[in-house]
């Protein structure tokens, strides 16, 4: 089956899934951001990132302006993008280039943990296509696996706390000062 095809399923029920969307890149992307595979909500947006309660577009915003970064880091609330539109133009005009590690898998609702049968990504089209400096992962799953399956010629990536709700021990602000090395690489 094809992604578009694909049947629903439940977040209990273990599934075989292909990943249902691309990269999103710019040729001047200069950072590249992991993830593992999309959530059920993702899947279902069809977009990085979907579950309401995940961090990621937050941190997006503060990477993106100083400012907001500063402002964050104190522990003030930070608006992120709300469309898929949006959050693309975020992204693109910031050089960052976004997609996950594994291409198809097995796995149980959006559980890291239930993660088998890996088929990665084939990473090559965003380091040809791109300047990429420096390769982050959000995420342990996304790191073991890139550590795992990547050809050693790629670039080392550097480990970063998850920004999913599952990973409720790091507040935002302690997120993002984690997350702001991103922010130095971009400068």
């Amino acid at each position: 089956m094809t992604p578009a095809t694909e049947p629903m399923t439940s977040m209990t029920e273990e599934t075989f899934l292909t990943h249902p969307f691309g990269p999103l890149y710019a040729p001047d992307a200069r950072v590249l951001i992991l993830g593992s595979f999309p959530s059920v909500k993702s899947r279902d947006q069809k977009f990085f990132y979907g579950h309401p309660q995940n961090r990621f577009w937050k941190i997006a915003a503060a990477l993106a302006d100083p400012s907001v970064m500063e402002a964050g880091l104190s522990g003030a609330p930070i608006e992120p993008p709300k469309t898929i539109e949006e959050k693309k133009a975020l992204i693109l005009r910031s050089r960052i280039a976004l997609w996950d590690t594994i291409g198809s898998c097995t796995i149980t609702g959006s559980s890291d943990s239930s993660i088998r049968n890996v088929q990665v990504n084939d990473l090559s089209v965003i380091f040809c296509a791109c300047g990429i400096r420096r390769v982050y992962c959000n995420g342990t799953a996304s790191y073991d696996l890139y550590m795992k399956y990547m050809p050693a010629e790629y670039p080392r990536p550097v480990k970063l706390p998850s920004t999913s709700p599952a990973n409720a021990a790091w507040t935002l602000p302690k997120l993002l000062a984690a997350w702001k090395c991103v922010a130095d690489d971009l400068k």
